[in-house]
């Protein structure tokens, strides 16, 4: 006899989670678990509800339907919650008026599980000395400092909204390795909300797509490479025979016709046309149309 297999609680879990702004309905009845030890990027438009749908899981909004967090009800337990939660918005949101010590003082006193010593630590061999102040650093000084103040918080779930925002390419990849080789453990939790989705894309275990309101796309990283497929198809008779299958969006680029399939097997596609898989922006303007959109019209 073998004992059955105790399947772990879902570090967040919702169900029927809806919204109201002045009687308009932001969130239409979400229902998702986030598992431990995920990298979840969650993407969607402004306005489709990213940000509700975090500011509901950081208690810092009201909401109809259930959502539990760690186990607790996020918006009745947040101060509880807060102990094993960090959130971080863009780099814009770190008060410049102070100096890097100070920052540090204050992080100390409002998250329990922020280390001081582990963001210094973190800053060593940087050009940021603890006496600077915030508003005098570069864009790319800016960016670790940010980095330094992730990896200095125990949190078993780390959310981060759009937390690269205006800063170039080299310092946006650098932010999210150093994450992902120096942060992430089996333990922690990670949510990701970003424009820039493709320069994530390589750490992502799941992903959600969410469009006015609606959960369309909830998936481990995987599956999606499976259940999606890209194809090039240039001659007019492999374009009918391509589009006789189904497509759920077909453009016009640089003169060639590209389809995205959804869950049509490869073998079906292969002989019409370049094959590959799509990448997640690929995916995210595909999807992210909405139904009454004609893709005849998005050539």
């Amino acid at each position: 006899m073998t004992d059955t297999p105790v399947l772990a609680e879902p570090v967040v879990s919702a169900r029927g989670l809806k919204k109201k702004f002045g009687g308009k309905e932001i969130l239409h009845g979400l229902d998702f678990d986030i598992p431990a030890g995920r990298i979840y990027g969650l993407v969607g438009h402004n306005g489709a509800g990213k940000t509700t749908t975090l500011n509901a899981m950081l208690g810092l909004t009201s909401y109809e339907g259930t959502i539990r967090v760690l186990g607790e009800d996020p918006f009745a337990r947040r101060a509880k919650l807060m102990e094993n939660v960090a959130f971080i918005s863009d780099v814009a949101s770190l008060p410049r008026f102070l100096r890097v010590q100070e920052l540090f003082a204050l992080l100390s006193n409002i998250h329990p599980n922020f280390s001081t010593d582990k963001a210094r630590d973190f800053l060593t061999g940087t050009d940021i000395k603890p006496e600077m102040k915030i508003k005098t650093l570069s864009k790319g000084m800016m960016a670790q400092l940010h980095l330094a103040v992730v990896m200095a918080i125990d949190a078993k779930l780390l959310v981060l909204d759009e937390p690269t925002l205006g800063l170039d390419i080299t310092y946006r990849k650098r932010f999210y390795r150093r994450l992902l080789e120096d942060y992430m453990t089996e333990e922690r939790t990670l949510i990701i909300t970003t424009h820039q989705v493709d320069e994530i894309e390589f750490m992502l275990s799941d992903i959600m797509f969410i469009r006015d309101g609606d959960l369309i796309l909830h998936m481990q990283m995987e599956t999606v490479n499976e259940k999606f497929a890209q194809l090039v198809a240039n001659e007019p008779e492999t374009q009918t025979a391509a589009r006789a299958l189904g497509p759920v969006y077909e453009e016009t680029r640089f003169g060639q016709t590209v389809f995205i399939f959804d869950g049509v097997p490869r073998e079906q596609l292969e002989p019409l046309g370049k094959m590959s898989t799509p990448t997640l922006s690929d995916l995210f303007v595909a999807l992210m149309q909405r139904p009454t959109a004609n893709p005849e019209t998005a050539r």
